[in-house]
């Protein structure tokens, strides 16, 4: 049972304050297309966000029977999470012992980005659960290489392939163990549990009650078996990763080539919390060095993916940190080893202090999802502006149109069938297949007729009228007066009227 604490208090961590924060530009999108019809997702897939598209299909279903509000979005994030501390915590009492496991759940639990991804509408926390479970299972077939147990990792894998194609960066430090075994046994790769009374006996008899065999697997069986499992996500993820590659010039035209200065930055971006980075850090260090041959699976779990992603940004703009959540989990069995080297109260003791330092960075993730939280986009209150001024023949204008802020989606989130006539549209995202309408060429003559324009703009705008530029800004400055003006954080939405 040394899985349930972690888990149940990870539950407890993320649905707290879960549907405070409004939804954010990225579980916009989310929104956005789980909201559309299955045909409508594959033609999405075909445009922007290949990569994310089993998600999205995830999602499609989730919310035609839960529902699209912010607690509906996040639940399943929320699960998940719960279910990585918990696996966590059996993976670390597999290979450090029942103490190592409990307390690097219970840390992972009260760790800042445990609650930001357990509480965000995308794809990550799903990804690092199935990280944990792959990894788990791994461990299982390799001391009992049966090809069933093998079909299982394949599952995961696979799954985790579909749901976050850089998290198969995992499969570098899974390779390693896998060889080692093969040639010197799971002795030297330090997959066998520690001695002691207190220490379970095989992951088959800790998981499914089954007799453990006296010895892990070796010789070159092993890494065919490996190799096979691996070809089901070969298959399935190979088209994401073609569409993925095609589109990666448009979907990350926001991120720059990895720098040096960014690993010095990683802890603290990674856990949410500097501070709680460092600790953790810290821990690890001390708890690989107590671990010897037992830290070579959740160190290179770490560090191999993280080194690998580093690499490729450094060519191609792929260094994003949240890209590599699902790694702490294992960053966290590590600390927890450390952790376990002492006391059980003084261990518990600071885990709880990992957590109250966490406390700002958790009340300012439920306040705001924005990154940095320093400038946050207020969808909603703009919404309400709107709604509580609106009149009969109202017409709504955006600027700029192709923003990665997604005014028009906030907008459209928080109003439903409410909101004003998008005027200047000529299609919209549904039927672009895209992420962004596309608008008239002739927008004076789009704007012929209406009398009230709700301008709605990006960032905080003095003369809202004067920041929107070409044909549509001539437009409004020629036909349209500024009759009011209302600053939200992140936007400004002014009512023009002829």
């Amino acid at each position: 049972m040394v899985w349930a604490a972690p888990g149940l208090l990870t539950l407890v961590v993320t649905l707290a304050g879960i549907g405070h924060a409004q939804p954010w530009r990225d579980e916009l999108a989310t929104w956005s297309a789980a909201t559309r019809t299955v045909p409508d997702l594959v033609r999405l897939a075909g445009t922007i966000d290949a990569a994310t598209g089993p998600y999205y299909l995830l999602m499609h279903g989730w919310t035609a029977l839960f529902g699209t509000s912010p607690t509906a979005l996040r639940l399943p994030s929320a699960l998940a999470m719960a279910g990585a501390a918990a696996l966590t915590a059996r993976l670390g009492a597999r290979l450090a012992g029942p103490r190592a496991g409990l307390l690097a759940g219970l840390l992972l639990a009260v760790l800042p980005v445990t609650s930001r991804y357990g509480q965000e509408a995308r794809p990550y926390a799903l990804a690092t659960l199935l990280a944990v479970l792959a990894t788990l299972l791994l461990v299982g077939a390799l001391h009992r290489p049966t090809w069933r147990r093998f079909a299982g990792y394949a599952v995961a894998v696979a799954a985790l392939g579909l749901l976050h194609l850089i998290a198969l960066t995992l499969l570098a430090a899974h390779a390693l163990v896998v060889l080692l075994v093969a040639a010197r046994g799971s002795a030297a790769a330090g997959l066998d549990p520690p001695a002691g009374p207190t220490s379970p006996t095989d992951e088959a008899q800790a998981v499914t009650g089954e007799a453990a065999p006296a010895a892990g697997a070796r010789g070159p069986g092993v890494v065919w078996r490996w190799l096979v499992a691996l070809l089901p996500a070969a298959v399935l993820v190979a088209p994401l990763v073609l569409a993925a590659g095609g589109q990666r010039g448009r979907q990350l035209d926001w991120v720059r080539l990895a720098r040096v200065d960014d690993l010095a930055a990683l802890p603290g971006a990674l856990a949410q919390s500097g501070v709680v980075g460092g600790l953790l850090v810290g821990l690890a260090a001390l708890g690989a060095g107590r671990l010897g041959r037992r830290a070579l699976l959740p160190g290179a779990a770490v560090l191999l993916p993280l080194l690998l992603l580093f690499a490729a940004g450094t060519a191609v703009p792929l260094w994003v940190t949240r890209y590599l959540v699902f790694a702490v989990p294992f960053a966290c069995l590590l600390a927890g080893t450390a952790l376990a080297g002492v006391r059980l109260a003084p261990a518990l003791a600071v885990v709880t202090l990992a957590g109250l330092l966490g406390l700002p960075d958790q009340a300012a993730l439920r306040r705001t999802h924005e990154w940095p939280r320093s400038a946050p986009v207020d969808y909603a209150g703009v919404a309400r502006i709107v709604a509580d001024h609106e009149q009969p023949g109202d017409a709504v204008v955006y600027s700029p149109r192709d923003s990665w802020l997604f005014p028009d989606l906030g907008l459209a989130y928080h109003l439903g069938a409410r909101r004003p006539r998008d005027v200047l549209v000529v299609r919209d995202q549904r039927q672009r297949a895209d992420l962004w309408a596309a608008e008239c060429d002739r927008p004076a003559e789009c704007l012929a007729g209406v009398d009230r324009v709700w301008l709605v703009v990006t960032g905080r705008r003095a003369d809202p009228l004067a920041a929107v530029p070409g044909a549509k800004g001539d437009a409004l400055r020629d036909a349209f007066t500024v009759r009011q003006v209302w600053a939200r954080p992140g936007l400004t939405v002014a009512l023009l009227t002829r």
